[in-house]
């Protein structure tokens, strides 16, 4: 599976947030959108997922646009939870939607983020660390073939943070990743770096 993008470009209002960026994203491979504070990180992934559209240029890709959302997962800190479930039932609300890899049930998906004692616990009352492993959780070991990640160490601790690298070394086999962050430890280990920086056009 591939996407490329063809002279993409997004303003709001008059001001140009990127314009004229191609690239390509190949299945099977790692990579990071970096940037400065502003430049469109957030705003390009979500493009690319399509939550929104692009003020100019085209997307094309190799997946079944029918079944596009399927094939795609993604943790970020505008996705929101349902905080009145607990956490096994999100995750069973959620598995409905988007399958999980058979390989875990529901309770193995909590244990391998580390919240298996909180399985029953309503998420209203979980840490801001708590509630950012579960977003992971759902995207991560969703049967999708596009992993999609918006600053994936937010509010992490350093175990989270070494719980989130785990992630990546166990669970990222036979999928595109695309990382959106500024912080090196989130994206160290991608050999390919898109800069928005470079397409900046004020």
């Amino acid at each position: 599976m591939n996407i490329q993008l063809n002279n993409i470009g997004k303003k709001f209002n008059r001001d140009w947030i990127f314009r004229n960026i191609n690239y390509s994203f190949s299945q099977n491979e790692m990579y990071a959108i970096t940037g400065s504070n502003g430049s469109g990180k957030s705003t390009l992934l979500q493009i690319i997922l399509g939550f929104i559209q692009a003020t100019e240029g085209n997307i094309s890709n190799s997946y079944n646009q029918e079944h596009y959302f399927s094939q795609a997962s993604i943790a970020a800190p505008y996705i929101e939870l349902i905080e009145e479930m607990t956490a096994t039932e999100f995750l069973n609300f959620h598995s409905k939607f988007k399958v999980f890899t058979t390989k875990f049930k529901t309770i193995e998906i909590l244990e391998q983020v580390q919240l298996s004692t909180a399985a029953d616990k309503q998420i209203r009352f979980f840490s801001s660390g708590m509630k950012q492993r579960l977003k992971l959780a759902q995207a991560f070991f969703s049967n999708s073939t596009l992993l999609l990640l918006d600053e994936p160490c937010s509010n992490l601790d350093k175990q989270g943070i070494e719980l989130y690298h785990q992630l990546i070394q166990n669970f990222t086999e036979n999928r595109l990743v695309i990382i959106c962050s500024n912080d090196e430890q989130e994206y160290s280990f991608c050999p390919n770096i898109l800069d928005l920086n470079t397409f900046k056009n004020i």
